[in-house]
């Protein structure tokens, strides 16, 4: 009894540290190359506008993989698919390193496969492992996730500079984590065939009900906006506070700043929607949120102004990402209806955030100013908010479907 007792709690500690480190893996191999990207252009000779691709590929490959993961994940189980995904990560990172723009590509390719497979499965390991802490765990992920994010952002230039070796060190640090999340799922992806709670009889999937459902949609639109929120402030906000005065080196630190303010929100929104039946009035003050931090940009040029509307911007992008997160396993009755939906809503959140720098960019190209960009992120904020007090209901998609037909 007591070493039985003593194997539970050894699997809950290392599926829990595992969870962990699938967490440490979903950012870091891609925040990582912006503040050395000038480094990488000038080694291995590309233009500016293929120098780019470095962060457009993941999100590209984030879109394609996203419906095809929980596939495979019903074929093989979801932990042995989170194993292959580091794998495939580790692969992409080992030999973007190669000096070489074929396999510097290629490289990044396999990155945006590998971290897609993470990003779709691991809510639906969440929803199966831990059924009742849904919201406690997303904020734990969640959290973890955005702190690797951001110190690999502030640590690329100290790593590449300080080991006098070029960008290459400065990217490869960030293998350790696949690595060790290897070891750790190794270990759980055969633990798990003995597992008597992970004998859910998955079956394939070959319909497609779940882009049927209503609550989906509103699901997958509030991700996808909310991330076309993100990955355009992540690629415009420097340039937004220059514009507005402020100096680009300060315009550049205030970037990490407001990844780093939001970690608090990114934890507990996923704690506080978990407590609630209904996650709208989470959605509507996040959303009053973004609107003060985004009209701050739009009309305070002064540096105090522009400080609170970073302040209040990093907050809600944190917090809305931390919630689509949590709805994608709220929303789901099990675990694989949990993997299906991250796949679709992750489908369309990454189209639509490899689209959006892109659609700002252009939007400022042709009127010479950020204030129509920043009106159209306005109407985003206000679409993010009535999707989300769609997906914010207390109920579950393929409801019906899932008591027509007695699934568990």
């Amino acid at each position: 009894m007591t070493k039985d007792y003593s194997t539970r709690q050894l699997y809950r500690f290392l599926l829990v540290a595992g969870i962990v480190l699938v967490a440490f893996n979903l950012r870091p191999a891609i925040t990582s190359v912006g503040p050395v990207i000038g480094m990488i252009r000038d080694d291995v000779g590309l233009s500016n506008w293929s120098a780019g691709m470095l962060t457009s590929l993941p999100l590209v490959a984030f879109a394609l993989m996203s419906p095809i993961a929980p596939r495979l994940g019903n074929r093989f189980s979801n932990e042995r698919m989170l194993l292959v995904g580091l794998v495939l990560l580790l692969f992409g990172i080992s030999i973007r390193l190669i000096s070489v723009m074929t396999l510097l590509f290629a490289g990044t390719l396999f990155i945006g496969m590998g971290i897609a497979m993470l990003n779709v499965l691991l809510p639906g390991v969440i929803k199966e492992k831990f059924p009742q802490k849904v919201g406690l765990m997303t904020s734990v992920y969640s959290t973890a996730m955005g702190t690797l994010a951001a110190a690999a952002s502030g640590l690329s230039i100290p790593f590449a500079e300080g080991l006098g070796m070029g960008w290459q060190p400065a990217l490869l640090v960030w293998a350790i984590p696949s690595v060790l999340g290897i070891i750790i799922w190794l270990y759980l992806s055969k633990k798990n065939k003995d597992d008597e709670d992970a004998n859910i009889k998955y079956v394939g999937v070959h319909d497609n009900r779940m882009w049927k459902s209503p609550l989906a949609w509103q699901v997958a639109c509030f991700m996808g906006l909310q991330s076309f929120m993100f990955y355009v402030t992540i690629s415009w906000l420097p340039e937004i506070l220059h514009d507005n005065g402020m100096a680009m080196g300060t315009a550049g630190w205030m970037l990490s700043i407001a990844q780093f303010v939001g970690l608090p929100a990114s934890f507990i929104v996923p704690v506080a929607a978990g407590k609630m039946k209904s996650q709208r009035s989470i959605v509507f003050v996040m959303g009053l949120i973004a609107l003060g931090g985004y009209s701050g940009l739009l009309i305070g040029d002064s540096f105090v102004a522009m400080v609170i509307s970073t302040i209040l911007v990093g907050i809600t992008l944190s917090g809305t990402f931390a919630l689509a997160l949590a709805f994608l396993g709220m929303r789901a009755n099990n675990a694989k209806h949990a993997a299906e939906l991250s796949g679709m809503a992750q489908s369309i959140g990454y189209t639509l955030a490899a689209v959006g720098p892109m659609f700002i960019g252009f939007l400022y190209d042709v009127t010479h100013a950020w204030t129509v960009p920043l009106i159209t992120l306005i109407s985003v904020i206000l679409m993010v908010m009535i999707f989300g007090i769609g997906a914010g209901r207390d109920r579950y998609v393929l409801e019906t479907e899932t008591i027509q037909t007695g699934e568990n």
